[in-house]
């Protein structure tokens, strides 16, 4: 009869070999987080030692900005010495509203948080600008409107019966040289051209009366036609052109028919 070899049964074998792969199975999780922490860690000591190291995590160490805008720059520095701020770098600007002076803006903004001693730039307003008044009179109303408008003018337009030509600008209210703050309105007024006046009988008078009268009203005394007629009233108007009860611009020029006994110089 055949006897069996010494060792373990195929049992106990089998069992030996779960044993130790269930140790091996919780080992490699273990090991997967220890090198992510190390990772990380390592990751965040390069970041902030070497990379920036300037970067801080103390955010409880920042103050917030004030607002100081609309303040005198004497003020402006006692505000921010009193906030842990110092003053930093002054510019200006022109600005249509604030008075010259004032903070019209400021680097970091107000309510920002800062760090304390850091500098604070402020823009201070030079005020409005200031302008003459261009001299556009005797301009055409197109050409005047575009010198106006460009140079930061709003303008508006009246128009007037005047002597100069129609179109043509006779005034500005403010007058022309004078410093206005930008941006401001300018009146301009034009001219609608010469009134219309009638003109009066003139037939009959003397010459000379009917030259007075012409002047008065602000015409033009213009060629003199002598015309040969006999009888009395020698020198007297027998016709005008226009003829009376027209309406010619004042300053136009008015055509007197005289009548004449001769024509001949030194005739009678």
């Amino acid at each position: 009869m055949r006897r069996r070899r010494g060792g373990r049964r195929p049992e106990a074998r089998t069992a030996g070999k779960r044993t130790s792969r269930g140790g091996a199975g919780w080992r490699l999780p273990v090991l997967a987080v220890v090198v992510l922490l190390l990772g990380s860690g390592s990751g965040y000591l390069y970041a902030t030692q070497l990379l920036f190291p300037g970067v801080r995590a103390e955010s409880t160490s920042l103050v917030e900005v004030p607002d100081v805008r609309g303040m005198e720059l004497s003020e402006v520095r006692v505000m921010l010495e009193n906030r842990g701020f110092s003053q930093g770098r002054v510019d200006s600007i022109l600005h249509p509203t604030v008075p010259a002076g004032r903070v019209v803006g400021q680097t970091p903004l107000a309510g920002q948080f800062f760090l304390p001693g850091g500098a604070v730039e402020v823009m201070v307003s030079l005020g409005p600008e200031r302008r003459p008044v261009p001299d556009v009179t005797r301009l055409r109303s197109d050409r005047a409107l575009t010198v106006l408008e460009t140079s930061g003018f709003q303008v508006s337009v009246d128009s007037v019966e005047a002597d100069a030509p129609e179109g043509q600008v006779v005034s500005t209210d403010p007058e022309a040289g004078t410093r206005v703050t930008l941006p401001s309105s300018i009146r301009m007024t034009v001219s609608l051209g010469p009134p219309l006046l009638e003109l009066p009988d003139l037939v009959g008078m003397q010459e000379e009366e009917a030259r007075a009268v012409l002047e008065e009203l602000g015409f033009v005394v213009g060629e003199v036609e002598n015309r040969a007629r006999f009888g009395f009233g020698q020198g007297d108007v027998l016709e005008t052109f226009p003829e009376a009860g027209a309406m010619v611009p004042r300053g136009g020029a008015i055509r007197l028919v005289v009548r004449r006994r001769s024509l001949v110089p030194g005739g009678e």
